[in-house]
């Protein structure tokens, strides 16, 4: 066993056998730097933290109907239940693509696609802030992956044009970027991005995790745009504005059947419960039934939190953002951590970003906004941030 003593707190590093000193070492690191990871207990704050942006999570009018609770293997085996179908072919007629293939979790999806789209000699072109999930998924193919600088069209043609003038034939290329950042909660220009990748023979990935059921009418940001064909595939997720679990990959009918022959992260593992696709479909069905009016309560509060923090005179600490992400840059893990601790002491669930999640400097409060959050919590919130950033 190994015992670390940190501000007060020890830590046991132990098992049933030894455990690799380099490990403890990279713990200890962690630690000595404030940046430790530990798993949250469930509270009562008011959630300024969550991704359930429409409230879909905590709705207990939805009740999914499924008779079988276990998948009982994967879905090339025995999982592949008949609502499986259903809800495939609602997606795609809902979020205008000509296929849907459901997976476990956006995780799944992102490594599923890039671990097996890619091929050996392409290029994947990513926007240098794209989610960890796709980095991986790029690591783990035989594709060489090159990052652009964060919505910069001109760098990502620059990166383009060497890369062809370079390798003096033809080769594919996939760029990809997040149709709503995680992290900065800003969107790419998205039209200009279609544009570019069509004039340039380039096949456009979206990963639609935080505009998922947001825009579009309860769709995504590109069906809003009306971009569906000049995207090749989107990853949508059903674990944030959808609230419950899950993952789907839209595209063509040719790109489905290719991910079910290849996708190893969808081969390989057991099926989502019926149960879980019953959930999604109960999900979707109150967005359709309800929809209007959650998106506009959700709009509304962003709307009025962008209008506190001008009224506050804090903009200048914001990431621009018309979406439910809203992140203050606070610099340093110490005083964002500080500050974060206030807010939570006063009853609010905003959760601190810290470095290496983000650059170092760039350390931040992120607030997730909801449909359910009142405008009374929005104002008290910021005027805490204000009053305690300052301190």
């Amino acid at each position: 066993m190994t015992k670390i003593l940190f501000n007060n707190w020890m830590y046991y590093i132990c098992g049933m056998v030894k455990f690799p000193q380099k490990l403890t070492n990279k713990l200890s690191k962690r630690i000595k730097e404030s940046t430790l990871r530990s798993l949250p207990m469930e509270n009562d704050l008011v959630d300024f933290s969550s991704n359930d942006y429409l409230g879909l999570a905590r709705n207990r009018n939805l009740e999914p109907k499924a008779q079988n609770n276990g998948a009982t293997g994967s879905r090339l085996l025995t999982g592949n239940h008949s609502l499986y179908e259903e809800l495939e072919t609602f997606l795609a007629s809902h979020h205008k693509a000509e296929a849907a293939l459901v997976f476990n979790s956006g995780y799944d999806a992102n490594v599923g696609f890039f671990s097996s789209v890619p091929q050996r000699g392409d290029i994947v072109l990513y926007d240098e802030l794209v989610h960890a999930s796709i980095r991986d998924g790029i690591q783990m193919s035989h594709a060489k992956g090159i990052k652009f600088a964060h919505n910069d069209l001109r760098d990502l043609e620059r990166k383009l044009i060497s890369l062809r003038t370079d390798s003096g034939r033809e080769i594919e290329i996939y760029v990809v970027t997040e149709s709503v950042f995680s992290m900065d909660g800003d969107t790419p220009n998205l039209n200009a991005l279609a544009t570019f990748c069509a004039e340039n023979n380039c096949y456009l990935v979206v990963d639609e995790a935080h505009a998922t059921g947001i825009f579009g009418n309860g769709s995504d940001l590109i069906s809003e745009l009306g971009l569906e064909a000049k995207v090749f595939a989107r990853i949508i997720t059903f674990g944030k504005a959808i609230g419950c679990h899950g993952a789907a990959i839209l595209g063509s009918k040719e790109l489905e059947t290719y991910l079910v022959n290849f996708a190893r992260s969808l081969i390989y593992t057991t099926a989502l419960p019926p149960h879980s696709v019953a959930a999604i479909i109960s999900a979707y069905d109150c967005l359709q039934k309800e929809g209007n009016k959650i998106l506009s309560e959700l709009f509304q509060n962003i709307d009025y939190f962008k209008q506190e923090i001008e009224r506050l005179r804090i903009s200048d600490m914001f990431i621009p953002s018309n979406s439910a992400i809203q992140c203050a840059t606070i610099p340093g893990n110490k005083q964002v951590k500080y500050v974060a601790k206030q807010l939570q002491g006063a009853g609010f669930n905003v959760k601190p970003i810290l470095s290496p999640t983000v650059k170092q400097g760039e350390e931040r409060l992120r607030f997730c906004l909801h449909a359910f959050n009142t405008k009374l919590e929005i104002s008290t919130v910021l005027q805490m941030l204000k009053t305690n950033s300052a301190a």
